[in-house]
């Protein structure tokens, strides 16, 4: 043949390889690209430093599915229950809603703790029920939201306690995932700032879900606890091993007990965890009280809505800078960091309440959102260093149970209390001068050797 037999054949159209079908490749590669390039910029970032091989990157991932969803109900809810109403009006939605989700709630969360405690080999199975409940719960919701009614509370109270019963199972599965190279408090910082970072994209998208209809923010929420009920079982097969685990109470009154409790293991962690308490009872109240008294008492100049705005901005910003300050201080001296940030809300409280205004509010909620973020990761370091691993991670279920119950107090006091502002602050100062005694009370309690280098939450 020759030559001719080093010709190559020419190529038609017709085999998939002409210059129409190429440029339509390239236009979807062009279209894809920026949502493939960031779940793959997500995913690098998730699974960093070992994060991917531990199993930690795929509950980041799932926490953040998490965020975004809860963001989506609370769209939902707030739109019906706040803003779609007059201010008393609202003020009696809200106590309603309280009575009828947070009061029963109150009762059933001590029950949380021990009844996940007994269930230490499906945690996997147990997120993805807690992520499933609510897909279903959305959509029974959808049909309320509208107009209200009385048959949206049992629905949301069942949204909360799965909330709730996800986070105590995601504190207990934390320990078991972690990379060589990483700390708890860095560990809980890198989740916890997922799911703020979830929660601020999907509050936009919540919002313009709203303005289809009151209902699709809660078909948002279903699609989204739907994926998160698959994604849950992506998790590694060890987060359901239990070998070696106790269950842990918060105290005990027997000297000669064999189980110990966050009061007999160390006087410093339990000093940490009520002055925890109080920061999410400050939590609470500055929600409630702030979303009436900014309804009725915008800020000068500003609308109800934009002086919500601010205050909820600059109280995110404060958590999200909180999360980031504990992953690089890396939880040292603990106690002295819990002491620091509250007498540092304190401070600030005083102020607002001796020089009540709008930005003086603003900034109590970000100071508010920053000691709280770094308060818990800290609590979580003592956790790591003083409870024994046998009963570790059921410690962290009945903290977080205790946690919980204290925003529903703080709330319930936000709601009863007359639209004051400097009243308001005072009760907000009170509310941190106890938790700044525990906290203090807990840096003398501590030892002087803060134990750096030891005790790293190894699981059998």
């Amino acid at each position: 043949m020759g030559h001719y037999g080093q010709v190559a054949p020419v190529r038609s159209s017709r085999d998939g390889s002409g210059p129409a079908r190429r440029a339509g490749r390239a236009l979807g590669r062009a279209l894809h690209l920026p949502f493939t390039g960031t779940a793959r910029g997500i995913r690098r970032a998730t699974h960093a430093q070992g994060a991917g091989e531990s199993g930690l990157g795929k509950l980041i991932e799932l926490h953040a599915i998490n965020g975004a969803g809860d963001m989506m109900i609370t769209v939902a809810l707030a739109s019906t229950v706040f803003f779609s109403v007059p201010t008393d009006e609202a003020r009696g939605r809200v106590a309603l809603y309280l009575a009828i989700t947070m009061a029963p709630f109150a009762v059933l969360a001590p029950v949380i703790g021990p009844l996940l405690d007994r269930l230490p080999h499906g945690r996997r199975a147990s997120m993805a029920a807690a992520m499933l409940a609510r897909a279903l719960l959305a959509l029974m919701m959808s049909a309320a939201v509208a107009t209200g009614g009385l048959e949206l509370y049992p629905a949301a109270l069942g949204v909360l306690v799965a909330s709730k019963a996800y986070g105590v199972v995601r504190s207990a599965v934390v320990p078991r995932l972690l990379p060589p190279t990483f700390s708890l408090v860095k560990a809980n910082s890198r989740v916890t700032l997922a799911g703020l970072l979830a929660t601020g994209a999907a509050a936009p998208v919540g919002a313009g879900l709203h303005q289809i209809g009151p209902e699709w923010p809660l078909y948002g929420a279903c699609v989204i606890f739907a994926f998160g009920t698959f994604a849950a079982f992506t998790l590694p097969h060890k987060v359901d091993e239990a070998k070696g685990e106790r269950r842990a109470r918060l105290s005990t009154h027997e000297a000669h007990s064999k189980r110990p409790g966050l009061r007999t293991v160390s006087r410093s962690v339990l000093c940490g965890l009520l002055a925890n308490a109080a920061m999410r009872a400050l939590s609470g109240f500055l929600i409630f009280f702030l979303a009436f008294l900014l309804r009725e008492h915008p800020m000068a100049g500003q609308s109800a809505a934009v002086s919500l705005g601010i205050v909820g901005v600059s109280a995110g910003v404060g958590n999200a800078c909180g999360t980031a300050a504990g992953a690089w201080l890396r939880a040292r001296a603990p106690e002295a960091i819990i002491a620091a940030v509250l007498s540092l809300t304190l401070a600030v409280a005083v102020l607002a309440a001796a020089f009540f205004s709008g930005l003086f509010m603003a900034v109590l909620g970000a100071t508010a959102g920053f000691s709280q973020a770094l308060a818990k990761l800290s609590l979580d370091a003592m956790i790591q260093r003083d409870v024994p691993e046998a009963v570790r991670t059921s410690a962290f279920a009945r903290s977080e149970t205790l946690l919980q119950m204290a925003w529903v107090l703080g709330g319930a006091i936000g709601i009863a209390l007359p639209l004051n502002g400097v009243l308001g602050m005072s009760v907000a100062a009170a509310i941190v001068a106890m938790g700044t005694t525990m906290a203090i009370r807990g840096l003398l309690a501590a030892p002087r050797h803060q134990h750096q280098g030891t005790s790293r939450p190894r699981v059998a």
